[in-house]
């Protein structure tokens, strides 16, 4: 098939709209449901993602999409028995990948909410079920079983978006796209990833672990498929906080660390010791939680608004509390898509438990950003790599 018609573009007014190759067949196969415009973006871009973190690390790999960036990325490593609490996996016996797509949609719960899925492997019964429970768009995978097919099939009265891309698909090695009539060209980004692009460190602290490698290479091949300005915060394998888009790339590090710190927050013990009313709804639960360790809760304790959601009414999360639990967490790794401007990136980074940095480098005061990690002992790759997605 060399063409697929959508239902419209970006917007129900941009019609009409199809997806469509000059030569060959579409590597895509829709097994069920009927893919829209920004799911197929979702889509591609995501499987790409998961194909390099697969290629990188050995490990299974997931990401959750939406419009156009990872709301979350990691690969199968298992899970601590907070971790399935945070991520409400709730019994299911989780296979390699279905670790993987446990971490990638709980690092942001809210974020992911009617995600796009890509996984770099056949989906299983495990990884399906998990999906079963969660509000999503769709998913793209290189294959299924027979028994995960079925569970997805039946999501969404049926309509739940399956599709199977063709793994040994390799794009042209141009890719041209057009804006307001006029068409742009350039070669496809083929950049490869790994753990050599870490061999320039700059700090005085030479010393990465097997783990920091993985998180930094981790860190790199997500920001490679988020819209730039991009900064991604990882651990344990795991994306915890990726902030896209944004015009400044401090406000980008604030951004992603404060999902990280959110993440981090939501296995605090005042966190989970939570008692929510029955029946309350997944999305419901997953916000209250974020206004519980937001700024905004002593005002909903204020209006009363708390009886709606908590069993218990919870005590107030204190910024003091907040922060010594913060304090605690540690060993991050992050990465910019772009070379830091300021030694600030570097002490918002520290409040989020980085120890780690990898960057292109490049900037007119690298040496004040170097000397801002040798401060708090961090050590710093300087990997030459622009890594802009647009």
């Amino acid at each position: 098939m060399k063409e697929l018609e959508l239902k419209y573009g970006c917007n129900p007014n941009q019609k009409p709209a199809k997806v469509y190759v000059d030569e060959g067949d579409l590597p895509i196969t829709v097994l069920n449901g009927r893919p829209g415009y920004i799911n197929l973006l979702d889509a591609l871009n995501g499987w790409q993602l998961v194909k390099e973190l697969k290629e990188a690390t050995g490990l299974p790999a997931a990401t959750s999409f939406k419009h156009v960036s990872p709301a979350g990325a990691a690969v199968g490593t298992p899970l601590s028995d907070t971790l399935k609490a945070i991520y409400f996996t709730d019994g299911v016996e989780l296979t390699p990948l279905a670790a993987a797509y446990a971490r990638a949609r709980g690092a942001d719960r809210m974020s992911s909410f009617g995600d796009f899925i890509s996984l770099s492997d056949e989906c299983d019964e495990a990884t399906a079920l998990l999906i079963k429970k969660e509000v999503s768009d769709g998913i793209i995978a290189p294959g299924y079983s027979a028994k995960a097919l079925e569970i997805l099939k039946a999501k969404k009265n049926g309509n739940y978006c399956v599709i199977q891309i063709d793994p040994n698909y390799v794009p042209p090695a141009t890719e041209v796209k057009q804006v307001f009539g006029v068409k742009f060209e350039q070669g496809h980004n083929f950049l490869k990833i790994d753990e050599s692009c870490l061999s320039n460190i700059v700090t005085k602290n030479k010393s990465l672990s097997e783990d920091d490698k993985r998180n930094l290479v981790i860190a790199l091949i997500t920001l490679k498929y988020t819209q730039s300005n991009s900064v991604c915060y990882v651990k344990d394998g795991q994306a915890i906080g990726i902030g896209a888009g944004q015009q400044s790339r401090v406000h980008c590090t604030r951004l992603a660390g404060q999902k990280a710190d959110n993440w981090w927050l939501r296995q605090s013990p005042k966190v989970l010791g939570l008692q929510f009313v029955d029946g309350i709804k997944r999305a419901d639960r997953d916000n209250a939680i974020d206004v519980y360790i937001g700024e905004e809760y002593e005002d909903v304790l204020a209006e009363g608004k708390w009886q709606n959601i908590f069993k218990v009414k919870p005590e107030v999360f204190t910024r003091e509390e907040k922060r010594a639990w913060l304090d605690k967490n540690t060993n991050v790794a992050v990465g910019s898509d772009a070379f830091f401007p300021f030694g600030d990136n570097i002490e918002r980074a520290r409040k989020s438990g980085v120890t780690v940095v990898a960057q292109p480098g490049g900037s007119v005061r690298d040496d004040q950003v170097i000397e801002t990690a040798d401060k708090y002992n961090m050590v710093m790759c300087f990997n030459g790599i622009r890594l802009f997605h647009h």
